[in-house]
């Protein structure tokens, strides 16, 4: 190739890398094919959390006639298997087996079970609406041992599936593969939402049957495609008779990394405040600034192009060695700007400042998202702990989400319950009031995250003390960033 040829390919090289911002997360190890290859297991995650979360949600409710009360309780079983992601993760690490494999035998169980709870859930489903046959009780344990076995097999097929892409990616793209699968997961969660709502507009018992069996299949599919011939056998590695050292020793070691504590903390108060306002958003569009049906159902879309938005900045960011506690803290910035705009959308009846809130919401939480994960990720040093760590998060995240779903929910409906009655006074008395509680909560909860993760942005590991020594001292001390944000 002629020095003029070589230059017009860099050049079209670095314009494909400018304008698709996860063109670059591949290394010569972990390819591109190969890579979405292995990002097919958050596609299949996203598929079961939609069914879990909305599709089942509105069939369990409106087709079936299921109590609402029960449906909630049932939905939120999967949490139940959240804050054992820690200890997934730490299994996974310390995997004993004679094959080499560490990561892929847990992926492989968690697909099962979500296969298995994913099979077992239509017939469930049916006794329990009282369309079958047998004791309704029979429905009720069908249908709790199939949410449960699929929040397990999510749990820990996710988690197992995040640490092995920390396995194989590199220390340079290790934050834009994060990005990736991300953005993944959320793809998948689009594709899944769309497909299984335009195969059940026809809805009868059997065609239940036949879209969550085959939702079943695909997963199972598409995981086990994920992971074929992905992580390279090491039977040193997972020799039976190597030494394995007790999971509350390395959780003992995790946590006296000084800055774990206050990590996971900020992501509990982060990922609760951002999933709050999940069942909120529509109803709040509708009873106050009168948005009809469509309008409404647009707003995931808004949501999503936001979160997309904010996974992409963040693969650029990390990738040009950003600190990632600084980005997680710019994304609950932006998140406290964006509940303040859907607010005062709110008391002004501007419907494009409530749009314009629900994509920052999108953006806030996905540059939160991806920065608290890479940070997570950094704890594990050597990869020894990649998996105790990222499930640590992983935990720690889904459970504080749940929790922020259900308070939001509870919250709301406790509020409008003391607006109709004018317990708050006649001020108060319109229906934004209710939402308004919640949202001004959330923005409470990431003022508190930023409190929590303020020092990390300052202090982590990776801040150039070469850089900061060449700066003026006077452009140092003009300089006011998140950092430098008070503390305790």
């Amino acid at each position: 190739m002629t020095p003029q040829a070589q230059k017009i390919a860099d050049a079209w090289r670095q314009l494909i890398v400018s304008m698709l911002p996860f063109a670059d997360s591949a290394s010569k190890d972990l390819p591109i094919s190969r890579l979405l290859r292995l990002s097919l297991f958050q596609i299949s995650t996203g598929m079961a959390a939609v069914l879990l979360t909305g599709t089942l949600n509105r069939v369990m409710i409106v087709e079936l006639g299921v109590s609402g009360t029960l449906v909630a309780l049932m939905v939120s079983l999967p949490l139940l298997f959240a804050p054992l992601r820690a200890l997934i993760g730490f299994k996974s690490d310390t995997h004993r087996s004679y094959l080499g494999w560490r990561r892929a035998p847990y992926i492989f169980m968690g697909t099962i079970a979500q296969y298995g709870g994913l099979a077992i859930m239509p017939f469930a489903l049916l006794i329990l609406s009282g369309d079958g046959r047998g004791p309704i009780i029979f429905g009720h344990i069908g249908a709790a041992l199939a949410f449960l076995l699929v929040g397990a097999g999510m749990h820990t097929t996710q988690t197992a599936g995040l640490a092995l892409a920390t396995d194989l990616a590199t220390d340079e793209t290790r934050p834009r593969v994060v990005a990736l699968l991300y953005v993944m997961l959320l793809v998948g969660m689009l594709i899944s939402s769309l497909v299984l709502g335009g195969l059940l507009v026809d809805f009868n018992a059997m065609r239940l049957i036949q879209v969550i069996q085959g939702a079943a299949v695909v997963s199972l599919v598409f995981n086990t495609v994920a992971v074929w011939k992905q992580e390279a056998r090491n039977p040193t590695l997972t020799a039976p008779d190597r030494e394995r050292p007790a999971f509350k020793e390395q959780w003992n070691l995790l946590m006296q990394q000084g800055r774990t504590v206050r990590l996971l903390v900020s992501t509990g108060l982060g990922a609760g405040a951002f999933a709050m306002q999940d069942v909120l958003l529509e109803p709040y569009g509708a009873e106050v600034l009168g948005m009809n049906v469509g309008s409404t159902t647009a707003l995931t879309a808004l949501w999503a192009a936001g979160t997309l938005i904010g996974f992409a900045f963040a693969s650029q960011q990390l990738s040009r060695e950003g600190e990632a506690h600084r980005l997680a803290g710019y994304g609950a910035l932006i998140g406290i700007v964006a509940f303040a705009c859907v607010i005062f959308a709110g008391a002004i009846s501007l419907t494009p400042l409530f749009c314009l809130g629900v994509m920052g919401i999108g953006l806030g939480g996905g540059l939160f998202s991806i920065g608290t994960l890479t940070a997570a990720m950094a704890l594990a040093g050597d990869g020894q702990q990649s998996g105790l760590a990222l499930g640590a998060w992983g935990g720690v995240q889904a459970t504080a989400a749940g929790l922020g779903i259900a308070l939001g929910g509870g919250i709301r409906d406790f509020g409008a319950q003391l607006s109709v009655s004018g317990a708050l006074g006649p001020a108060f008395s319109g229906q934004a009031t209710s939402y308004g509680i919640v949202y001004h909560l959330e923005i409470g909860l990431l003022f508190a995250a930023l409190v929590a993760i303020g020092p990390l942005a300052k202090h982590a590991p990776g801040t150039s003390k070469i850089r900061e020594a060449q700066e003026p001292n006077n452009t140092r001390e003009r300089r006011f960033g998140l950092a430098e944000f008070p503390t305790l």
